[in-house]
């Protein structure tokens, strides 16, 4: 009877997370067909100017759907652009952030004793600076509003946790039967890595390399929020929303509108990657 009951929980569980990472997924690929394919529908380009229409509501002006801000521009083309470009930098970081942290976990774990040790100080240091603090030396180096840099500031964070995960899913894969029978046929490390370590490693970067998504986003907002991301001419969904709070008095919806569809966004990618998370380890639920 116990083992029916836990049984059943488990299968629920399952079904409810599988149902939410459809609800995400589906999510996902609306905000990418809308940010990709709706400024197409719009009469008014991303730099368009229109004078006879400053800081006009939603709804009011027909062709300005979402309305206008203080340079007559229309919210919904720059809203979708700013959604397109927050997606591309939240999947570009997320992919260095990958790269640097299955490499760094999978050698740290491998090679064990001093080498894994000090490889792990390293992350430690990294965790304990300043996010800010390492942003602005990046800017400072390489200068201010250059997508690379956003890129390699947001990178420089992203892939810590991950590194963590990899080493202490390498530690326990090292001493298996399979790696031992790998050794013994003469394979190399870096064969053994990439043939036999990684594939097993491909649930866990899946489930959490989703998740990696919606940080990356909320660091590019809150960077560009601060002034230190995204710079006009080029809008992200943060430059949208720290541009819509200086003027949230008098023109709420230049707030409302990003913050809405940054919200949605981030609630679809957690709610696919925590689905990935459980189908694939239905241990950590």
């Amino acid at each position: 009877m116990p083992g029916s009951i836990r049984e059943r929980v488990m299968s629920r569980g399952e079904a409810r997370s599988r149902g939410a990472m459809r609800v995400g997924a589906a999510l996902i690929a609306l905000l990418a067909l809308f940010a990709v394919a709706g400024p197409w529908f719009s009469p008014y380009s991303y730099r368009a100017l229109d004078w006879r229409h400053l800081a006009v509501p939603p709804g009011l002006i027909a062709s300005h759907w979402l309305g206008t801000d203080a340079l007559g521009r229309d919210l919904y083309v720059r809203t979708l652009y700013g959604l397109r470009l927050s997606l591309v930098i939240g999947g570009l970081a997320s992919a260095v952030s990958v790269l640097i942290g299955v490499s760094w976990g999978m050698l740290a774990g491998w090679a064990g004793g001093r080498i894994d040790a000090w490889m792990m100080r390293v992350v430690d240091v990294l965790y304990a600076l300043p996010y800010l603090f390492i942003v602005l030396i990046l800017t400072a180096m390489l200068g201010r509003g250059n997508l690379t840099v956003l890129l390699l500031a947001i990178g420089a964070v992203g892939w810590l946790t991950l590194a963590r995960v990899v080493r202490a899913q390498t530690l326990s894969l090292k001493r298996r039967e399979f790696i031992e029978a790998a050794r013994a046929t003469g394979l190399s490390p870096r064969q053994i890595l990439w043939r036999h370590v990684l594939p097993n490693l491909a649930g866990t970067l899946v489930a959490y390399s989703t998740l990696l998504v919606p940080q990356m986003i909320v660091y590019e907002s809150f960077l560009s929020f601060l002034g230190l991301g995204v710079e006009p001419p080029r809008a992200s969904l943060g430059s949208l929303i720290n541009a819509g709070a200086r003027q949230m008095l008098t023109a709420p919806w230049l707030l409302l509108v990003p913050a809405v569809v940054l919200v949605v966004l981030l609630l679809a990618f957690n709610l696919l990657g925590d689905g990935l998370r459980d189908v694939f380890d239905p241990s950590g639920r």
